[in-house]
């Protein structure tokens, strides 16, 4: 398995780096996993093979640059570079049992109530989510973040907009997608996500769930090329003030999803639109613990840790909660 991490640096700009731990070693030729992962493409290389043809004599420190007490700093680990608009962002819910459960609880309204919505979709997917290979099966929820614009970095701040109701974690795999030129999508590799959504926006409708998704998101700090993603274990925790106030075991992977990695895939890419050529795409696939659910309200400064015990080290970001009253914003007629 591989381990790239993307880093920028004041004055020397960005470079692409593979994880010796606890070292980084910088690649000679390529400053962005984008330009790197491209001509892999044009070449038809393997991304692996190619990354370690190019490995240059030059290390960083990776304890300083993961603690922040570096000049260089952390990038998410693939982006685009050039047109973030490029960047696409989504997710896929009610993958998991336990998330189809806190979901159907936060929505169901009267004691008698037999089923969902979200508990039905869930159902679906666990009679018809993984299909034999080749075979097309029952279409996932499927959800709109934003654009590379909301993504952030390990490290860096999660915002609580001041039009929101909530901020909170969703502990998550990332899959990291880029589209050839012949318009096939090509998984580059799998990060740690904080997917981070308003969990009380969408528990006051299941119809809020859209909005309660236009959030930004964390992803890193590192790419994995070549990461299992049948059994993916891992612990999500809430510190405050130096003490760990809520943890939980995780886990995710085809072994614990009701659909397979390929059906997921297959409903992402069949648009032709999510289809276009030198776009990037990053997707969320679920969830099955966060501390909403334990009736955890993340407080300002809160960290947020993820990590998955084979994806490299943990994902950690600080909460920033607006408290100013929203601002309105006008639109103007031509």
């Amino acid at each position: 398995m591989l381990r790239l991490v993307q880093i920028i640096h004041p004055s020397e700009g960005r470079r692409v780096a593979v994880v010796e731990e606890p070292r980084l070693r910088l690649l000679c030729t390529y400053t962005t996993l984008y330009a790197c992962a491209n001509t892999v493409l044009e070449q038809g290389e393997r991304l692996s093979t190619f990354v370690a043809s190019d490995l240059s004599e030059a290390t960083l420190d990776y304890d300083s640059i993961y603690s922040g007490s570096s000049d260089w700093r952390l990038l998410p680990p693939f982006d685009h570079p050039e047109e973030p608009a490029r960047c696409l962002v989504s997710g896929t819910g009610l993958t998991h049992r336990k998330s189809a459960a806190n979901r159907a609880a936060m929505h169901q309204t009267r004691a008698h109530e037999e089923i969902t919505e979200s508990m039905r979709m869930y159902q679906w997917g666990a009679e018809g989510g993984r299909p034999q290979p080749g075979e097309i099966g029952a279409q996932p929820e499927w959800f709109y973040k934003g654009n590379g614009l909301i993504v952030r970095a390990c490290g860096e701040m999660l915002d609580v907009p001041d039009f929101a109701e909530d901020g909170g974690e969703e502990p998550e795999v990332v899959g990291v997608y880029l589209v050839g030129k012949n318009a096939q999508p090509y998984r580059v590799g799998f990060a740690i996500g904080n997917e981070f959504s308003d969990h009380i926006l969408e528990r006051k409708s299941y119809l809020y769930l859209a909005p309660s998704k236009l959030r930004v998101c964390a992803m890193g700090p590192e790419l994995l090329v070549d990461a299992p993603f049948d059994h993916v274990s891992g612990t999500v925790r809430v510190e405050r003030a130096g003490q760990t106030v809520w943890s939980h075991d995780i886990t995710t992977g085809e072994d614990y999803m009701v659909h397979t990695l390929a059906n997921l895939e297959y409903h992402h890419f069949k648009y032709p639109a999510h289809r276009r050529p030198g776009d990037v795409h990053l997707h969320f696939f679920g969830a099955d613990a966060f501390s909403f659910g334990a009736g955890i309200a993340l407080e300002e400064g809160d960290i947020m840790e993820v990590a998955w015990t084979p994806y490299g080290r943990p994902l950690r970001n600080p909460v920033h909660i607006d408290r100013t009253p929203p601002h309105y914003v006008a639109v103007k007629p031509l």
